[in-house]
């Protein structure tokens, strides 16, 4: 019998294939440190939303509790003011 060569167990530093980078940062600090999502940033918004306009859930984007509902009340905000669309078809 030969024995086969296992590969070798990846090590925390070595990233991993198709890993995204480093966590974005999802909140902004205040003048006051108070921490806040920005409902007029339009472009870190969308990346937030699926393709088909849907919000995305906590463990695809990395978030608290307390920054996910910080994060759709922005975004909710931004579609009201028509910053961002409630459907896929303009997104």
């Amino acid at each position: 019998m030969s024995q086969m060569s296992r590969p070798a167990a990846a090590s925390p530093s070595t990233p991993i294939a198709g890993a995204p980078g480093p966590k974005p940062r999802i909140t902004k600090a205040s003048g006051t440190g108070e921490a806040y999502v920005d409902w007029k940033d339009v472009e870190n918004l969308r990346r937030m939303m699926s393709p088909n306009g849907k919000i995305l859930t906590r463990k695809r984007l990395g978030a608290s509790a307390r920054e996910q509902r910080m994060i759709s009340q922005a975004i909710k905000r931004a579609r009201f003011m028509a910053l961002l669309p409630y459907t896929s078809a303009t997104l």
